[in-house]
């Protein structure tokens, strides 16, 4: 769509977004110094201790996330719950299945997978927790985060194989998926996903908040909080709820059918 055809409210959006970004990234730069672990594209997962109780029950999450995908084709498109999303996906090969986003808890959904939301529940900083599906041939092009006072950690739950064609690149650094073990990165760096294989892949996607010291740590929130109110989140929000609605009356009807 050219910006001759932007509604109202997408052009105001888009404002937002430039020039948002642009004061993130400015603020960002200044914040590093004051990031308690590395500012590297990749982190060690293991000096994060909360991530082997993850590990350690990788197979509790695993047995939630296999009763999901039994109704995998009902599960929607990272698009469909978050449109800034259009940019990276405009097909049916990214699925995702959100336990929280932002903050903001998907109740339903949590509900359907208590042992997994309890696991991430307990993990400190955590804001954003979903299962992200990648069919085969599924290649998610070159991208940056919005913001370096997060982290990202992936937990293998499901990694087909030959193991070393689903993978993930950071900067210039090339790490595969394994099922039970954690990639933790600084999705700020540069970066791609390709699931070259004939099998789906599934991992536990969570944003956690960086560890930062005074003063950063308490403007780091603060900046956290801004975001979670703006269109973009609140929009997704509502489109999860939506989705979340549907879903459950389908399972209704098909109980009651």
């Amino acid at each position: 769509m050219s910006n001759g055809t932007m509604t109202f409210k997408q052009k105001r959006k888009k404002l937002v977004k430039d020039f948002g970004g642009k004061i993130l990234w400015t603020i960002e730069k200044m914040m590093e110094k004051y990031s308690e672990v590395p500012t590297t594209p990749f982190l060690e997962a293991s000096d994060f201790p909360w991530t082997q109780r993850l590990e350690n029950n990788w197979r509790v999450i695993r047995s939630e996330l296999d009763e999901i995908l039994k109704n995998k084709e009902a599960i929607p498109n990272f698009q469909d719950i978050s449109e800034d999303q259009k940019a990276l996906t405009k097909d049916s090969n990214w699925k995702t299945y959100f336990l929280y986003g932002f903050g903001y808890k998907a109740e339903q959904n949590c509900a359907r997978c208590p042992e997994t939301t309890k696991l991430v529940e307990s993990v400190p900083g955590m804001t954003t927790a979903f299962f992200s599906i990648l069919e085969p041939g599924k290649h998610i092009p070159h991208h940056r985060g919005v913001y370096k006072g997060f982290l990202r950690y992936h937990l293998g739950l499901l990694v087909p194989e030959p193991r070393e064609k689903c993978r993930i690149r950071v900067d210039e650094t090339y790490a595969h998926w394994e099922e039970g073990k954690g990639i933790m990165f600084d999705d700020t760096y540069d970066h791609e996903v390709w699931n070259d294989t004939d099998g789906i892949r599934v991992v536990l996607f969570m944003d956690v908040i960086r560890p930062m010291s005074f003063p950063a740590s308490v403007i780091n929130k603060g900046i956290i909080n801004v975001i979670k109110h703006t269109g973009y989140i609140q929009d997704a929000k509502k489109n999860q709820e939506a989705w979340e609605e549907k879903f459950v009356k389908k399972s209704q009807k098909k109980v009651y059918t």
